[in-house]
């Protein structure tokens, strides 16, 4: 079992925060709740406002500064100086809770200097929450197991595949370069199968190896990936610049993720050749 290193109390924080927040979200997708459309087109319920103050209530205890989806943005100007911050997002696929079909997810992550290096994903409807990073190792668990450490599951790297290669993807946004890749898949391997999946919820199939690539060539914000990266790194994968290869990067002027491919550790050796 991994090892909590100085900000065991600031992980803490988060997983409460994230199981909390979880729990008020289901409380009000239960009912009958409004949506309204931001500026940027986009979504919001009472949910996602509900869980952000949940959220901020438990984060603000730690001392590091929150970017959030629902929260004012502090200027760049300031962040920029910022060594350490929480990235989060309150309700990660408010399109699909919208739409009651429970793909929908909370994201917690740490970024230290640029780098996600610790990574919270909670699954409302499921109880459950996926959680680690580097220094830490990556775990899952039930809520109500969440104060046992020993009835956290120990998530250990998929090295090897001889499984079809699976995709986990969006249900929208199939566009060009999707079908690229696709394309350039389906040439290596001959057959490739799909989980079509909202939110960061395509994360527990990644660290489970039901999913071993995850293509995305359309809009997403920091908050949206940075806890999957945390984890999906600490167990061998990688989350990579669609153009450039390199690593996605946090905490940058402008909070949009480039495009990207993520992969797990087996896909990697088995795709590229890395070892």
């Amino acid at each position: 079992m991994g090892t909590l290193d100085a900000y065991e109390s600031a992980y803490r924080f988060a997983l409460l925060a994230a199981k909390e927040a979880s729990e008020e979200i289901v409380q009000i997708y239960g009912g009958q709740f409004q949506t309204e459309i931001k500026s940027d087109g986009s979504p919001v319920t009472e949910a996602d406002l509900a869980s952000s103050k949940i959220i901020d209530f438990h984060l603000s205890k730690t001392g590091i500064p929150i970017v959030s989806e629902e929260n004012e943005h502090t200027s760049y100007e300031e962040r920029k100086h910022w060594d350490i911050n929480w990235c989060v997002d309150p309700l990660d696929g408010t399109r699909e809770f919208v739409k009651r079909n429970g793909e929908f997810a909370v994201n917690i992550a740490l970024i230290r200097n640029g780098k996600p290096v610790f990574g919270v994903i909670a699954h409302p409807l499921e109880k459950r929450i996926l959680f680690g990073g580097t220094e830490f190792g990556v775990f899952e668990t039930a809520f109500e197991h969440l104060d046992t450490k020993e009835n956290w599951v120990n998530v250990e790297p998929e090295d090897e595949t001889n499984a079809p290669i699976t995709v986990t993807c969006s249900r929208a946004y199939h566009n060009g370069p999707v079908l690229q890749y696709l394309n350039e898949l389906e040439s290596q391997f001959n057959q490739i199968e799909f989980i079509k999946k909202g939110s960061s919820l395509k994360f527990f199939d990644l660290a489970h190896g039901r999913a071993h690539t995850y293509p995305r060539f359309a809009p997403t914000m920091e908050w949206d990936i940075a806890s999957g990266q945390a984890i999906l790194e600490a167990l061998g994968g990688k989350v990579l610049h669609a153009s450039t290869g390199q690593p996605l990067v946090y905490n940058k002027e402008n909070l949009f993720n480039p495009y990207f491919l993520a992969h797990t550790r087996a896909f990697l050796k088995r795709w590229l050749g890395e070892k």
